[in-house]
């Protein structure tokens, strides 16, 4: 009533799995995810959905719902609006597609130092230089895209590209600066994941009382949402 299955096959994510899979009809299960993810939105009636520009779609399926639950019944949902950072998506290391897990070409938060270096040193870069002197291309680069991303030293990026502009700098020297930079990205989530790793139990702590909270959360919201419908009151516990 509040989405049609119509309107869940156009979103552009769902039809690039589909297809990936070969699959010529959309099942439930591919059909109903954009639908948890609208129910994780909508219950804690969230206003604003940090996302990357590929989920950007998923989230104007909850606005929908919101919008059209609210026409319906009376305001009861926020109309929440989307959050994209600086980096909208981030290519893989492949330089194919985006960054993901599924397809290997995707530097890991959990990734150790040497991981890292290992990855960055076998990124894809302008495949028309085969040497150091040779001017290469900055533009599109998945190296320079990941030195704007995550290389906080703009005097050694904009040094980097322009030696690689004239040819004056080696991939090697690029990826290594690279090499170092996200690893001091990545060298604070090390140590809080160390920490949360050496005591588990803080873990499960942290997901009972958010679970605790959602749960008091999602029973305020629901009992809103029998109220605007007019529907006897059910105990959630």
């Amino acid at each position: 009533m509040m989405v049609t299955v119509p309107r869940l096959e156009r979103l552009p994510s769902l039809k690039d799995m589909a297809r990936a899979a070969n699959l010529d009809t959309m099942p439930f299960g591919l059909l109903g995810y954009p639908i948890l993810q609208s129910a994780d939105i909508l219950l804690p009636r969230a206003t604003l959905v940090p996302v990357g520009k590929d989920n950007e779609a998923h989230v104007e399926i909850s606005r929908e719902i919101a919008r059209r639950f609210n026409r319906l019944y009376g305001d009861v949902f926020p109309v929440p609006e989307v959050m994209i950072g600086v980096v909208p998506t981030l290519v893989g290391t492949d330089g194919q597609a985006k960054m993901s897990k599924s397809l290997n070409n995707a530097i890991l938060l959990a990734d150790e130092p040497k991981t890292v270096e290992e990855k960055v040193m076998g990124m894809y870069t302008d495949p028309n230089r085969v040497r150091a002197d040779i001017p290469g291309k900055v533009e599109g680069n998945p190296v320079f895209i990941y030195h704007d991303a995550f290389n906080p030293n703009l005097e050694e990026v904009n040094d980097l590209k322009d030696r690689y502009r004239k040819g004056k700098v080696g991939d090697v020297e690029v990826k290594k600066k690279l090499t170092k930079a996200i690893n001091q990205f990545l060298d604070p989530l090390r140590e809080r994941r160390a920490f949360y790793m050496q005591a588990p139990e803080r873990i499960d702590e942290i997901l009972y009382d958010g679970t605790m909270k959602m749960r008091q959360e999602a029973k305020k919201t629901m009992t809103e949402v029998y109220k605007a419908m007019g529907m006897y009151r059910i105990s959630i516990p």
